[in-house]
């Protein structure tokens, strides 16, 4: 039997960020990391963030594994696991990526570092793993293999429904189902079965939505009603309201692109169930815009913040508006305001809470790393809900794709799973013109 020929892999700051963990996801490869690395890590080590929290773990591991020896020789990383070195990021001799690219940069040092491990290292296959998509481009203009890293990244098609429609139906099976609410599910569903799935059973022009109740293996017909204000204009609002309304189900997933009422309704729903937990917190993760950090902002913490959280705040000022000011709902969502029982904040504001009693809803997920949400989940406690919105197509961040994104990764994992439910919002509903610019533009 031949053997395996051993690889070697240079990470790059993205990756490290990514998954603290990256370094021994490997396999019996070896893993090296250029000294200009260590430095971008320095930088990151300070702050409250996943990256800052993910820098500090790398750094940790690095310094364990320098208590076997020099950093600039091969450490062997354990059982199953390949060996482990910090490159330098001297001129290699053939191709120079500063001088090829005309600049001093971070990146071309990093290039640099994989040509020279090429160099002094000819019989082993060197690989550069970044999720910077420009820095794979520039290493593979140069002769260096470069690749994305792939753990945590699905395979899933984010275009796929999450609804099925069954048709061609007996009438009397659509029949039981209004005039019973529930009906046993019997085969009726057959291969598309899946718990907490939301169908919409048809014969001819009769239809009914229902979903898959797994506990008593019934389908459970679902009307449109209005939560707080707010009336299901379509199916899958439908779907979304009976996902959100569930107490059984504490983990929802609520994908679909602007304009299709995500965040509208999970708020609404949490309003309409705020006696069952003390606190609604709604959060979101801040992606500065065109790469500047918040910092430039005026003001304070607060004021800095402020622009970031501003559509869900007006999520808020839609649904009081759907009431006057002397009428009862109207007056409890001021109430909550006043008492922090419902509260609007950073997502990097509350991390490291463990949560209790509590509606969780995290807006634009989709921008998170699945370490991020995974961190999220595992910080719940007894009656706590979490609900993830976000569109896998509309991510802010550059080292994030439909498929490697939080959002996707939870879809694709936990899809099937009895406290889980997916739905995915098709039609905007925002306005005529919104939808218009969501199909041709």
């Amino acid at each position: 039997m031949a053997k395996k020929k051993i690889k070697t892999f240079v990470l790059d700051t993205s990756v490290l960020l990514h998954d603290h963990q990256s370094i021994t996801n490997f396999g019996g490869h070896n893993v090296a990391v250029p000294i200009t690395v260590l430095e971008e890590l320095d930088k990151f080590k300070l702050g409250n963030d996943t990256k800052n929290f993910s820098a500090r773990e790398v750094i940790r591991f690095i310094d364990k594994l320098s208590s076997n020896g020099s950093l600039q020789e091969w450490i062997p990383m354990g059982d199953n696991l390949g060996s482990f070195k910090i490159i330098l990021d001297n001129h290699p001799k053939e191709v120079n990526a500063e001088y090829v690219y005309s600049s001093v940069k971070n990146d071309h040092k990093i290039i640099n570092a994989a040509l020279c491990l090429k160099e002094s290292e000819p019989k082993s296959e060197v690989i550069l793993v970044t999720k910077d998509i420009n820095l794979r481009i520039k290493a593979k203009a140069l002769g260096i293999v470069s690749e994305d890293y792939e753990t945590g990244k699905v395979s899933a098609d984010s275009d796929e429904p999450s609804s099925n429609t069954i048709e061609h139906l007996d009438s009397e099976i659509i029949r039981q189902v209004f005039t019973k609410g529930k009906i046993d599910e019997d085969g009726i569903l057959g291969d598309k079965k899946i718990n907490n799935g939301y169908y919409i059973l048809k014969n001819g022009k009769s239809s009914s939505l229902v979903v898959y109740n797994q506990w008593e293996n019934q389908l459970e017909r679902i009307e449109k009603e209005f939560v707080y204000g707010i009336k299901p204009k379509n199916a899958e609002q439908a779907f979304a309201l009976n996902a959100l309304l569930n107490d059984r189900i504490k983990l929802v997933a609520l994908q679909g692109v602007a304009g299709t009422g995500k965040t509208l309704l999970a708020l609404a729903s949490a309003l309409e169930q705020h006696k069952k937990y003390q606190q609604i917190i709604l959060a979101r993760p801040i992606v500065p815009l065109s790469n500047k950090d918040i910092g430039f902002l005026p003001g304070d913490a607060g004021d800095k913040v402020g622009p970031y959280m501003e559509p869900l705040w007006d999520n808020l000022k839609f649904i009081k508006a759907q009431f006057g000011e002397n009428e009862k709902k109207h007056k409890a969502i001021v109430e909550m305001q006043e008492q922090e029982k419902i509260v609007i904040t950073p997502l990097a504001f509350i991390r490291g809470r463990s949560f209790s009693n509590i509606m969780f809803i995290i807006d634009e997920a989709q921008n998170l790393t699945p370490h991020e949400v995974k961190t999220i989940i595992t910080r719940a406690g007894e009656n706590t809900k979490i609900v993830f919105t976000g569109d896998v197509h509309q991510i802010d961040t550059p080292y994030l794709d439909e498929n490697s994104n939080g959002m996707a990764y939870l879809i694709d994992r936990l899809k099937g799973q009895e406290l889980f439910a997916h739905v995915k919002l098709e039609k905007g509903e925002r306005s005529e013109l919104a939808n218009l610019a969501n199909e041709l533009l």
